[in-house]
Parts: structure tokens; sequence; C-alpha cells
């Protein structure tokens, strides 16, 4: 990642702070199942159309997410699967037991 610049550093950065937002992050991981009008995403997030189409606009410049225009409806889907595949990989980083957690566990005795 010595790569990025510090353009590409302040994109991630804005990215995260999205990405920080649990409505969007909301908005996002009912995406990863696939494409879905911006009604039926509201409904997964549990938010109001009004409010998760703002967020949508939000993540869509971003880069997060993208529109796909199916007949009269817009059709929401993550922007690709980089985005797929980091929020796969940070859910089950947060899933696992912490390093702590394993070596205490490795210390304790067995109850009777």
């Amino acid at each position: 990642m010595s790569h990025l610049n510090s353009s590409h550093i302040h994109q991630l950065a804005d990215m995260f702070r999205l990405l920080g937002d649990p409505s969007r992050l909301r908005l996002v991981i009912a995406l990863c199942g696939g494409a879905l009008p911006a009604t039926a995403a509201a409904e997964a997030a549990g938010l109001s159309p009004q409010l998760a189409s703002h967020h949508l606009r939000l993540l869509k410049a971003a880069r997060l997410v993208r529109g796909i225009r199916r007949g009269r409806q817009i059709y929401y889907d993550v922007a690709d699967d980089h985005v797929r595949h980091m929020l796969a990989d940070m859910a089950e980083h947060v899933a696992e037991p912490h390093r702590e957690d394993i070596a205490l566990d490795d210390h304790l005795e067995p109850t009777a």
C-alpha cells in the first residue's frame, strides 16, 4: 500500500468516514446481497425512503455503491467486489475472538 499518495489517503478516509455511520453501513451491507431498488434497500436498513435516498447519494458519490436504471426504477448495488470483500473481511475480523481473549482462555483452568 506504499503506492498510495496523499489524495488516495484522503479518499480512503472519506470512504471510511461514510461507512462509519451505522445507517449507511447497513445500506451497503444490504446491497452486498445484490442490487435492490431504493425502497427495498431502505426497508432492509430500517430507514425511511427519504433518508435512505440521501445516504445512497452520498455513497454513490464516494463510489461505494452504483445506481442501475431498470425501466423507471433505479436499483442500487455495491460498486464492485473490492467493497464487498472489504466489508466481508471486516465483518469476519469483528466476529473473531481477540488475541487477548484467546490467550486468556488458554490460561483458564477448567471448572468442575
